[in-house]
């Protein structure tokens, strides 16, 4: 599964970076993102994801690291396990730039296993498009 998320934000890139280059701040905007720890290394985090739909819900633990890239204005971030298991690829990249006083923000989440259903679905959807504002408001401010 592959997800591509692009928004606009009224903010200059600077405000952006700090939102999304360290995971820990993730739960503030992304619904999805239930909590986040930093390893005692800070070198990885322990990422708690939480949906539900209904009376019914799930959580996914996983360990994310940030791979080197080309630029500061390009984020990623992989899961590495270390408990010598066998675990579906999650990959989380992010693009920012900046055009006069907008913020171009391009993000891409992906995970090589499988959702559930289309109704499982449609509720990432519908959080992903919750996330894009709430991270407006946070710019805006």
């Amino acid at each position: 599964m592959d997800i591509r998320v692009d928004v606009e934000l009224p903010c200059s890139i600077d405000m952006v970076l700090p939102l999304i280059n360290d995971l820990t701040q993730y739960p503030q905007w992304m619904g999805l993102v239930h909590a986040v720890v930093p390893e005692a290394d800070n070198q990885a985090w322990q990422v708690e994801l939480r949906g539900k739909i209904g009376p019914f819900a799930r959580s996914k633990r996983l360990r994310m690291v940030q791979v080197e890239t080309s630029s500061a204005e390009h984020l990623r971030f992989e899961r590495a396990e270390v408990d010598g298991r066998s675990h579906s690829a999650w990959v989380l990249e992010a693009k920012v730039s900046q055009q006069a006083s907008m913020t171009t923000l391009n993000m891409t989440l992906q995970y090589s296993g499988r959702l559930f259903s289309s109704i499982v679905e449609r509720a990432l959807h519908d959080e992903i498009e919750a996330s894009k504002q709430r991270l407006r408001k946070l710019v805006a401010h």
